[in-house]
């Protein structure tokens, strides 16, 4: 039966009744979808651990979670296309990523509608809760899962703290845990490692609890870890102990597929957009791109009835990877740790696993279902720089291209870190803690993934064939590999340069002989790592792309998608996640030979801002007629790049590294 109703919450005008173009003003209508899903049904059967839930006497599992529609109040202005957003640990990630809003996500109750693209482009934007452990509030969105019964194992949590701090949460930042069965057990087990794939050295069971610290001293906690000594800021800590509680996360696949149906297809009273979708396209970034992934893994395009639920999905800086969303006391928060979303396949057309022998591609299941969609793989850099975002596109031994796939293009964004860089530089990632050695990555690559948008519309919804796939080949010698970009690194002022010996990469992972069946075992046996392939790089040091932003084509600085750890925060031998940094050019040919920087100043360069920004407009405009990006974005590009121009102007190469 799938979602059987629309519980509207509140109803109201979205940003104050503001008209967006030629669409008009938009309302906001906030609910909660209510599902009711058959275990048995051949399109939920391989939802983990389903079938151990609760059943009514129609033997249906029953869940709810949040929904948020902003519609257009007059929809034959419409375009009538759905744009459903997965929201990335609850937080709508639309107004920064796409709407290139400023409000920081996760932090208001209002959504803030930035420029409004997706709104003058007449898109009806859904968001869909579908994470179990998202502390549901104003702010994020998530679900009441289906919890399955009678069930008791293993689990694991890794974390790698970025201060000195006695205890922790039993989950990835501050997600619901999976709290311990029993805080006494003795066959718990903590360790410390060095770094992420350093060797495992167990903790004594008599130096730590599960427990919580309040006011100085631990008390016992399920969900809470404790060491007495403190965990060390950079140490990698995992934790292995049994719990008894199983949310089935696997209901947030559903809550993705079905909610999306409702609202194309159902002409209910409690729809209220009904009869004005036509098409479809999913939406995730990040945690949720690669929700995308395992959804299309799994074949779930298609809905009970049989209907294709997407026409499109853009899966944005996913990498390669899958991940914690459909096995056994699964923790959709988890990003790194090595597990289910570690496993093989990567690619969309089937290679064959150097080790095994298996055969297998990322798209098989869709495309024996049918309701193949079509999919924008977009990425930054930084997916790269984890090890694992190569192969896309590259056999797992790295010895060659592989073809892309008909219903697919591949868009790697280059020189750009996991967010969108801003200036002023900041080295602090506020969600995470973590503290980059340099300032953050500055370039902006939102209207390369606005123009995406539009295109994957105009591909599935019209036949418009859309640009062709970019991304680092061996054929054209544009991939490198991590170790050799940093020894070629140019000597720019103040650098450091992170360990090779620390470089993030891709484990061969096993998950023990019933992860078929979506159970693992704890932690997971750990092989030899794969090689990690990224863009190669030029004289500057800039990653060396056949598309690019136009300040790259014409740069103020070295923009990298690569950053250490700030000392403060510990081994800043190592990388930190997701940000890249920028190192800005000398302002002046005097400035340059006083520092022995490499590379050419501004002055050598371009001789003027008014100069500077010629050539920009001149690139952004033949970017816009090859469509990579859209044309009110010209505009965008030419401000952003004299933002950027500014501050190399105003701080300098030496004010790049933040202390």
């Amino acid at each position: 039966m799938a979602l059987v109703s629309f519980e509207i919450k509140n109803r109201q005008d979205f940003a104050g009744g503001e008209p967006f173009g030629d669409v008009g003003p938009y309302e906001q209508i906030d609910g909660i979808a209510h599902y009711a899903v058959d275990p048995d049904h051949e399109r939920n059967q391989h939802i983990v651990d389903l079938e151990h839930c609760p059943r009514d006497e129609q033997g249906l599992v029953h869940f709810s979670g949040d929904l948020i529609l902003l519609a257009p109040k007059d929809p034959a202005r419409a375009g009538r296309k759905l744009f459903a957003e997965l929201p990335n640990r609850g937080r709508p990630l639309i107004p920064r990523y796409v709407n290139r809003s400023t409000v920081e996500p996760g932090t208001s109750s209002e959504i803030d509608p930035g420029d409004g693209f997706m709104f003058r482009q007449g898109y009806t934007v859904a968001c869909v809760g579908w994470q179990w452990d998202v502390y549901r509030s104003a702010t994020l969105k998530g679900i009441d899962p289906p919890v399955a019964q009678g069930i008791s194992g293993q689990t694991m949590v890794r974390f790698q703290p970025n201060g000195l701090t006695n205890h922790k949460l039993l989950s990835d930042r501050v997600h619901k845990p999976l709290p311990a069965a029993d805080v006494n057990d003795p066959d718990a087990v903590l360790t410390v490692r060095d770094s992420e794939l350093g060797e495992a050295r167990e903790i004594q069971r008599d130096q730590w609890q599960f427990a919580r610290e309040e006011n100085g001293q631990p008390v016992p906690d399920p969900e809470y870890m404790y060491l007495s000594s403190g965990f060390q800021p950079g140490k990698v800590y995992e934790v292995i102990y049994r719990t008894d509680y199983a949310p089935v996360a696997g209901a947030g696949l559903i809550a993705a597929r079905d909610a999306a149906s409702f609202l194309r297809f159902s002409d209910a009273a409690d729809n209220p957009v009904a009869g004005t979708i036509d098409h479809a396209y999913g939406f995730g970034i990040s945690q949720t791109g690669r929700m995308l992934r395992h959804f299309v893994y799994l074949g779930m395009n298609l809905d009970e009835q049989g209907r294709q639920v997407y026409d499109g999905l853009l899966p944005h800086v996913a990498g390669a990877r899958r991940g914690e969303f459909n096995h056994r006391f699964a923790q959709p928060s988890v990003q790194n740790t090595p597990g289910f979303g570690h496993l093989f396949p990567h690619s969309d057309e089937p290679t064959i696993h150097p080790d095994t022998g298996e055969k297998a591609g990322l798209l098989d299941r869709q495309r024996e279902l049918g309701g193949m969609p079509k999919i924008f793989w977009t990425n930054s850099s930084a997916e790269y720089w984890r090890g694992d975002c190569a192969f896309l596109h590259l056999d797992l031994e790295g010895k060659r291209d592989l073809a892309v796939a008909p219903e697919v293009r591949i868009y790697s964004f280059p020189g750009t870190q996991h967010d969108p860089g801003q200036v002023p530089l900041t080295d602090l990632n506020a969600g995470t803690g973590s503290r980059g050695m340099f300032g953050f990555n500055a370039l902006d690559y939102t209207p390369l993934l606005r123009a995406a948008i539009l295109n994957l519309h105009s591909w599935a919804a019209e036949g418009k064939e859309p640009p062709d796939s970019y991304f680092p080949k061996l054929s054209d010698g544009t991939i490198s590999t991590e170790e050799e970009v940093i020894e070629n690194f140019p000597n720019v002022p103040n650098l450091y340069r992170p360990d090779t010996d620390f470089l993030r990469k891709l484990p061969r992972v096993d998950m023990g002989p019933d992860a078929d069946k979506g159970i693992g075992q704890f932690p997971a046996k750990l092989g030899e790592t794969f090689p990690a392939f990224v863009w190669a790089i030029d004289s500057d040091g800039n990653e060396d792309a056949p598309v690019k932003l136009p300040d790259q084509v014409h740069p103020v600085a070295t923009y990298t998608p690569w950053n250490p750890r700030h000392p403060e925060t510990g081994h800043p031998e190592q990388i930190i996640s997701m940000r890249g940094s920028t190192f800005f050019f000398s302002r002046t040919e005097a400035e340059r030979v006083e520092l022995n920087d490499p590379r050419p100043s501004l002055e050598e360069r371009y001789g003027s801002r008014e100069e500077y920004l010629a050539l920009i407009r001149d690139i952004a405009g033949k970017l816009a007629s090859s469509g990579h990006i859209h044309q009110e974005d010209v505009e965008a590009c030419l401000a952003d790049a004299a933002a950027r121009y500014d501050e190399a102007v105003r701080i300098g190469p030496t004010g790049a590294r933040v202390t």
